[in-house]
This record gives C-alpha cells, structure tokens and sequence, in this order.
C-alpha cells in the first residue's frame, strides 16, 4: 500500500490524476499499519506464553535446576538463617527456583519470606484455598506473569513506595486553603484580562491579580519543585503498575484470601485503575507547561503550583494505598508461583494443618498421645530430587514421640531424610502442596544444622558454629510456636565422651522445652540416647548392601539401630590403602 501511495503521489504531482487519489491508499495504509502494530504486541505477547509454558514443561521434566531465578539476592541473609540454607531454600537447585514464577522484585521479596517465616495454620489454610482456585486458571496465571514482566522493568518498587510516603518539605499541613486561594486568584486574573479587553477597566486589576498569583507561587516555589522532581516516571511507574491491577479488577475469586486481596486494592471505595487515572490526567497537564504556547497560557494561572498541589493531594489520599497495591503485587505473584507449583504436581495434596492446641486426626501419633506439636507424613519425598529417583519413607512424630534419632553409613540418606522433613514442613507452612501422600502437621518453628561452616573472616571453627546456631534454635525452641528441629550429626567436632554428655543434654533441653525432631548420628554411643528417653524417643536407621563390590544404597528407613559402618569399604572405594 505504501508503494501504491507513492505511485499515485507520482502521477498526481505530474497532473495525470487529482490528489484525492491518495486518500483511499493512505488510509488503507493508516489501518494496516494499526492492525500491524497489534499483531506484532499479540506476537510478543505469545512469544512469552511459550517461554512460560516451556519453563513450565523443564519444571515437570526435572529439567529445571539452574535455569530459573535461583533467588540469588537471598542467599547471603540465608546464612544466618535458622534453616533457609540448610534446606536448600535459595541457589542454583533450590526450592526457590522451583517454585518461582514471580517477575516483580516485590513478588520475588514476597515468595522468600513465605518461605522463611512460617504461617499461622489460619494464614496457611487461606493460602491453600487460594492455589487451588489460581491452580487451573493458567490464562490468569500467564496474565498476570506477562503483567508483572512490565512492572519488573520499569517499576521501582523501593523508590515508589519511598515517594508514597514522602512529605515534600515546606508545604502547610492543610493543602485545601491554599489550592482555594489559588483558584480564586486565577479566577480574577481571567476576569480583569477579560474586563481590560473588553475595555471595561485598565489593566492595572490584571496586573495586582498576577503579582498577587506570584507571590503565592514563590512562597510554594521549594515544595512544588520537590513535587515537580518526585513525581517524574512515578505516574509511568503507577500506570504500569496499574495494568496487573486492572487485570485482577476484572476477575471474580470465590476463595476468602483472593477475595480480601481483591478488596484490599481498592481506595475510598475506588479500583487503583481509576485512582491511577486520575493522577495521569494531572501529569499530562502538568507535561503541557514545557510547550512554549501552553506555558505562556500556565504562567499568570500560576497552573504549575495548582497542579503540583493536586499531586500533592493525590499522594496524601491515595499514597499509603500504594504500599498496599504493592503489596497486592507482591502476593499476588507469590500465590501464582504456589499455584503454578500445584497446577504442574496434581499427585502433591494439600497438607492438613491443625490449629494450636487442636487434636490430630484418629490414626495419628498425636491422636493416640493428645499431644502437640504434631508432624506426621506418609510417603514423604523430596520435592528437589527427580521423581524418578525419589524414594519416599513414613515418619511420625509428636504427643509422646518428640525424638526420632537416625542412625545410618554415610550416603544412606540420613540427611536427606532430614532435608526432607524440613522442606515439607516450610511447604506447608508457606500455603503450597507438599511432596507426600499425605501429611498432617501444626504449626512449628524451624531448626537445622545441616550445612554448618567455618569462618576464616570471623575467626570461627566449624565445631563454634554449630555452638552457636544450636544456642539459638534452644533458644528458639522456648516461645511459640513450638518448634521442629532437625539437627544432623550432632556435634561431631568433639570426643566421643563430650559429645555423648553435651549432645543428651540439648536434646532433653529441646524436648523439655515443647520441641520435636530428628536428629543423625554416626555414633552408636549417642543411639543409645533413644534408650534413656524412654518413649519419647524412637531410634530409626538407613542401611547399605555390597553387592559384586559395589555400595547400595534402598533409602528405607527402618526401625531400630544400624549395626554396621561402610566407612572402611568407602575409603578402599576411593582407593585408599587401609
């Protein structure tokens, strides 16, 4: 058509056709190029519909580890963690990175502190009811992850919240006298120009209305500027914001949580959309003083400083809902990640989670004992090792049974047992499905010592940093809610004789304390700990086989002490002489 058009431009600058030959092709051209520009943005928007199905697909493959977002930014707070890198929560392979579908740094945030701060049973049963509504709604769930794209490239959610609750300095504290002034001053500055015009009066009114108007304005002059300077790209940042939130405003949720987040967004009884809209016309009229025609007509109105307080009115009534709307953001894409979770896994069921104090289901250990708390898993897998290679074992514990101590050779799954136990358990208390047939828990407090580490900066032996991160979860385990402790080889940087005295005594410390938990062992000595326990204790064990020469491992957790070490044969595995 373009070509057309030129060919005709030709022919009618030659004389040979009239000009109005051109209007037809070029606005034929005109809609083609419209319709162009729309198919191009559905193209794209498609492109990144694939690109999420195929992340999804590698997800469900076990093709996943180290090609999403492995929450790299949490990893170094998670050190100091109680538990977040002993279960492998953050890096290349980590829960994280299996769960996550969140594009917004708010939504990343969101995600990994669920993952850290375990919920109350109330919190984490509205979340469950959420997933499973957000589960099947993949169009939705693609939606919003195409939304929150837009919102991660060009939304600064520190800065925005930061400008929502920032007071421009040197403006009064009631904003509504001086607008009115404002006003009013420009009213009689239109009247006396429109009276000297009409001859009426001389200008002499006009003149006294605009030094009047100047002097308000120059008193205004240093909050209007911060005005003027905060509210450059925020109204960009708003508007892109605004697109995931009007998206949200067109869905209808049946679930309780959805429902309040819904509710949530909206201000004095307005969608963000609209409170969004109305600052943007703001903007746009502010946008017009650098034209030079416009800013001439601005200038004796004093509409810069009118329109700098009307932001300004907007930030005080709508800016504390924007911590809000971020925070919608945030668990918004923290419940599409859950959802997606459970949406690509429909074998992991929903936990039952008990409320404090409440009794276990019959047929638990904590029914029979009516004790809490209670975590009790049938079929209970890792969520990180492929399904193929997954081997799945039954624990209980709570009521009377508050200790299971496992012994086991080395590689027979002691710690990935416990690894085990403590993902289901942050699964759970996040909201999300767990790797299990079934599991019935209460809410519990976290603590593991499974990747403990010297400090050559700070002067720290491994054996001092275990010291210290077992000191904090004891401490820990004296406030609520109780807590689930997974220690693996307990204090193996020491003698025999001091480990057996020092490790009984943490563990009846945690056990008096309300806790329960698993701990590992190499040292039958410490297996016999169980003994002393009486039946608040269980001795379990992982075991190996020889077989042609080479070291097998079934990953089943059996009852009782193991009886044997594959230490020795390892080392000759290896080619050690001994």
């Amino acid at each position: 058509m373009f070509v057309v058009a030129i060919a005709i431009a030709v022919f009618a600058v030659r004389g040979q056709i009239g000009a109005r030959w051109l209007i037809a092709p070029g606005a034929v051209f005109l809609a083609l190029a419209i319709g162009h520009g729309r198919v191009l943005g559905r193209r794209e928007r498609l492109r990144v519909a694939v690109a999420l199905c195929e992340d999804g697909i590698a997800r469900i493959d076990d093709r996943w580890a180290g090609k999403g977002d492995a929450g790299a930014s949490f990893q170094a707070a998670a050190e100091a963690h109680l538990y977040a890198a002993d279960l492998d929560l953050f890096g290349a392979g980590g829960l994280f990175e299996l769960l996550s579908v969140a594009r917004a740094p708010i939504g990343r945030a969101t995600l990994a502190a669920w993952l850290q701060v375990p919920a109350s049973a109330a919190v984490a049963r509205g979340r469950q009811g959420a997933v499973a509504e957000l589960a099947p709604r993949v169009d939705l769930r693609q939606d919003l992850a195409m939304c929150a794209l837009a919102v991660k490239e060009e939304v600064r959610d520190e800065a925005l919240t930061a400008w929502a609750v920032r007071v421009p300095e040197g403006l009064p504290a009631g904003l509504g006298p001086w607008r009115a002034v404002l006003a009013l001053v420009s009213l009689a500055t239109v009247a006396a120009a429109a009276l000297w015009a009409a001859g009426v009066v001389g200008p002499w009114p006009l003149l006294g209305a605009f030094l009047v108007g100047s002097a308000l304005s120059r008193r205004l002059r240093q909050p209007v500027e911060q005005i003027l300077a905060g509210v450059d790209h925020r109204a960009d940042e708003l508007k892109t914001l605004a697109v995931l939130m009007a998206r949200l405003e067109r869905e209808t949720f049946e679930a309780p949580a959805l429902r309040a987040l819904r509710t949530a967004l909206d201000t004095q009884g307005q969608p963000p959309s609209r409170r969004i809209a109305q600052l943007r016309r703001v903007v746009d009229m502010l946008e017009n003083r650098r034209n030079q025609f416009a800013g001439l007509l601005m200038a004796p109105l004093q509409a810069t400083a009118q329109l700098a307080l009307a932001v300004e009115s907007w930030r005080r009534a709508v800016g504390p809902a924007v911590l809000r709307w971020m925070a919608a953001v945030g668990e918004v894409e923290a419940l599409s990640s859950l959802a997606t979770f459970r949406f690509e896994h429909p074998e992991y069921p929903f936990p039952a989670i008990l409320d404090e104090g409440q009794a276990a289901p019959a047929g638990s250990v904590g029914a029979r004992a009516g004790g809490l708390p209670v975590f009790d898993g049938q079929g209970l897998g890792h969520p990180l090792i492929p399904a193929a290679r997954r081997v799945v074992n039954d624990l209980r514990l709570g009521g009377e049974r508050r200790l299971i101590l496992v012994s086991g050779s080395n590689m027979s799954g002691k710690s990935t047992l416990l690894r085990t136990v403590g993902v289901n358990a942050v699964l759970a208390l996040a909201g999300a499905p767990v790797c299990a047939r079934q599991l019935t828990l209460s809410p519990v407090a976290l603590g593991a010592t499974l990747r403990i580490n010297d400090s050559l900066q700070a002067g720290k032996s491994r054996f001092y940093a275990e010291l210290t991160r077992l000191k904090q979860i004891v401490d820990r385990a004296a406030g609520a809610p109780p807590l689930l402790f997974l220690l693996d080889e307990i204090l193996h940087g020491t003698n025999s004789h001091d480990r057996r005295i020092g490790a009984e005594a943490i563990i009846r410390g945690l056990i008096d304390r309300g806790a329960v938990g698993l701990v590992t062992t190499h040292d039958l000595a410490l297996a016999e700990v169980a003994e002393t326990l009486g039946a608040r204790a269980t001795n379990v064990h992982f075991e190996d086989h020889l077989e042609g020469g080479v070291m097998t491992f079934d990953y089943r957790m059996k009852e009782g002490i193991v009886r044997k070490s594959n230490a020795l044969e390892l080392m000759r595995a290896v080619g050690l002489e001994v």
